[in-house]
This record gives C-alpha cells, structure tokens and sequence, in this order.
C-alpha cells in the first residue's frame, strides 16, 4: 500500500474536514490523541472534536451505532470507524510518519496487532470493576480484586515476559500503536492507590516509558492521571 504522503485531513471530493471524537479523559482515546499529535494532524486540518455528553444523541449513533470513543469521522460518505487501535492503524497507513509507529513490514505489524487485539480480548476487561467506578458506574468490589489478581498472575506477565522479554517496547525498541493501546489504561489503576502499589515495577516503568515517549500528548495523559489520583469515592482505599 502506498502512503498518501501529501494528503489533507479533507475527505476525498475535499468538502469536509476528518474529525476525531474523542472523550478528552478516557485512556481508549489517548492512544489516538498521541498519535494525532506526534503526526501533527492538526495542522492538517483534522479536528479534535469532544464528544462529551454527545455519544448518545441521535447525529453521533447516526454516525457511530456503538455510541462509542474514540471515533474517526472522514469527510464526504466516507463514513465513520471506531475501536481505538482501528483508529490509530488507519491514521498510520493514511499519513505521512505513520510507518514509525505502524512500520510496513508485515511480520511486525502482525505482532503489533496480535498486541492491540490481545489488549482489547484479554487485558481490558478486567479494568472494568477495577476502574470504572471512578465513572459513577456500579462495580462489583469483589470482582475488582479478583480481575487484579488476574492481571497479575496472567497478564502482566504475558506482558513482561513475551512482548517486553528483549525490547524496551512490544516487540519494538521504538514505541508503536500497540504500546499506545496496553499503556494508558494503566493509569486507570491509579485510582486504587493501593492496588497500584502493588502493580509490578516493570509494568509501572513500562507505562512511564510509553507516556515521556508521547510528549505532545502529556495534557491528555495528566488529565486521566490527576482524575484518578484525586479519586476519592467508593472503593478508592480498598485492598487488592
């Protein structure tokens, strides 16, 4: 496939400019935010859009049925996608730099997206009863400790021990979508302080290493970070 190097963030008849829905808090939308800002989309006209309060309006399930962020609105009928690592491939393969954090040879792109699907099957559901009580939504604080035990004891090891055993990165000594789609939702655990005590240290040092790797980024990722370290509800002095 062949970069569209000199392309605009304009639809292909060029009477709408790409949008980027996003949930400015949310760690599924910081991934594509990085890669938006360290491809300097902006100043090729795509638009960050919040979608705050709006995923549930008729226009947005018009447009995206799964009410969900992120979401990239192209121009024209070109239509909408979502699922944040759909987002990021595609922003790769559309713009100039994005083989750096896509790279074209096929082997590592299958490793990649081995990693953003295992991130979306295996690690992300387990976050749900652990964080998303700091959403006001009703958890399971049971379960809570029982999805930790379970990143603990399966998938932060997957982690540490494949895609990290010789790289700095997944299977990259350069960061890549698929650090971008494993890393932010670790902050999440930070609402739990106690339960990010005891997140292992190379899990911890990973995530650091993918957020300083994204600078552009940073007013996202401190956002998500002071959200859930100012968490002081139900569950946030819980044990794991």
């Amino acid at each position: 496939p062949i970069l569209f190097e000199t392309m605009s963030c304009c639809s292909a008849d060029g009477t709408q400019k790409m949008k980027l829905h996003v949930l400015p808090v949310s760690a599924n939308s910081h991934g594509v935010l990085a890669i938006v800002k360290a491809l300097g989309l902006e100043d090729k006209g795509l638009e960050i859009v919040d979608a705050m309060g709006k995923t549930r309006t008729e226009e947005f399930i018009a447009m995206n049925p799964c009410h969900c962020c992120p979401t990239l609105e192209f121009g024209g009928d070109k239509g909408a996608i979502w699922e944040s690592c759909a987002c990021m491939r595609t922003l790769c393969q559309l713009f100039e730099g994005g083989e750096k954090y896509y790279p074209k040879d096929p082997i590592m792109r299958g490793k990649i997206d081995l990693v953003c699907d295992w991130k979306n099957t295996s690690l992300y559901p387990p976050f749900y009863h652990i964080a998303y009580v700091m959403f006001g939504v009703a958890v399971d604080e049971a379960k809570a400790k029982e999805d930790f035990k379970k990143l603990c004891d399966e998938h932060f090891p997957v982690l540490l021990d494949t895609f990290l055993k010789d790289t700095k990165f997944c299977y990259s000594d350069t960061p890549t979508i698929a650090d971008l789609g494993v890393a932010p939702l670790f902050t999440l655990i930070k609402g739990r302080p106690k339960f990010w005590a005891a997140v292992p240290e190379g899990v911890k040092e990973y995530h650091a290493r993918v957020i300083e790797a994204f600078p552009e980024a940073d007013e996202y990722f401190k956002m998500l970070d002071g959200f859930a370290t100012g968490f002081k509800g139900d569950g946030a002095d819980a044990e794991p």
